[in-house]
């Protein structure tokens, strides 16, 4: 049980550090946070639709990784 714990922690760090990265190269909708570390650069580099849909898919895959990983390291602890 150790190992396995010891590899789905490593895991939830791993998703966790590319889940903020792919959140914060998405393309902000307004006048938020976005806006003020370079929205107008990130709007040029993401204007491409089909490229915003594949980091939306990619950043909902590492999410739903990060959830299982979540899950399975609560009942591993609960169990031990």
């Amino acid at each position: 049980m150790d190992a396995l714990q010891i590899i789905l922690q490593v895991v939830l760090v791993l998703t966790s550090a590319f889940l903020i990265l792919l959140i914060l190269m998405h393309k902000g909708k307004g006048g938020g946070l976005s806006d003020m570390f370079g929205g107008g650069i990130s709007s040029a580099a993401g204007s491409s639709g089909v490229a915003e849909r594949n980091l939306n898919r990619i950043t909902v895959s590492f999410a739903v990784v990060w959830f299982v990983v979540v899950v399975l390291l609560g009942l591993i602890t609960k169990v031990s």
